[in-house]
């Protein structure tokens, strides 16, 4: 039975959905393409209708979920995005979480167009930020930027570090409270 251009192209979002998923939970090298599949409800063999390599799939994936992270910025206060995102609840949730806290130490060991992605997902977060700053001089808008980059890397870093704690770690709490606070008071 031949398959439509339709469901060619639902199975590779699948499969991408799929990826960024397994990859903010495990990581790169945590996930093999038999896994991926099996996980996606396909045939390993599929795989290579759809992606040239894995690492195609990796960048493809976390434009996916970048912009899954992009939509909980959409239309919400940036003071409660950063307590949604400095939270116990976001921190556990691994798979369902930040793709760019969950995945840059693999993107930093990745191909340039890898890192590319990165960077553009970095860029929307920064321009959420920004927007939610509303400055008008270009002198302003240089401050801002400068804040928007602090607030990023702040809660990014915060977030990473508390999920290198164990999990029912004081101090993982204790990091991303006095990192929240940090950022909220800043603003």
């Amino acid at each position: 039975m031949k398959v439509t251009k339709a469901q060619v192209e639902a199975n590779r979002a699948h499969i991408v959905e799929t990826a960024s998923t397994l990859f903010r939970e495990r990581g790169y090298d945590g996930v093999g393409v038999a896994e991926l599949m099996a996980t996606a409800g396909l045939t390993h063999g599929g795989f290579y209708r759809h992606f040239g390599s894995k690492a195609e799939l990796l960048a493809e994936a976390v434009a996916c979920g970048v912009a899954k992270t992009k939509s909980l910025m959409d239309g919400v206060d940036m003071a409660d995005f950063i307590r949604h995102y400095l939270s116990r609840e976001h921190r556990d949730d691994r798979s369902g979480g930040c793709t760019l806290a969950a995945l840059s130490g693999d993107a930093a060991r990745q191909p340039d167009a890898i890192k590319a992605t990165f960077a553009t997902g970095l860029e929307n977060m920064l321009a959420d930020v920004l927007a939610a700053g509303g400055a008008r001089s270009e002198e302003a808008q240089q401050c801002a930027r400068a804040r928007a980059i602090d607030t990023v890397a702040h809660a990014l870093g915060a977030l990473v570090l508390s999920r290198a704690c164990p999990d029912d770690s004081p101090l993982a709490d204790e990091i991303l409270q006095t990192c929240r606070t940090a950022i909220l008071d800043s603003r």
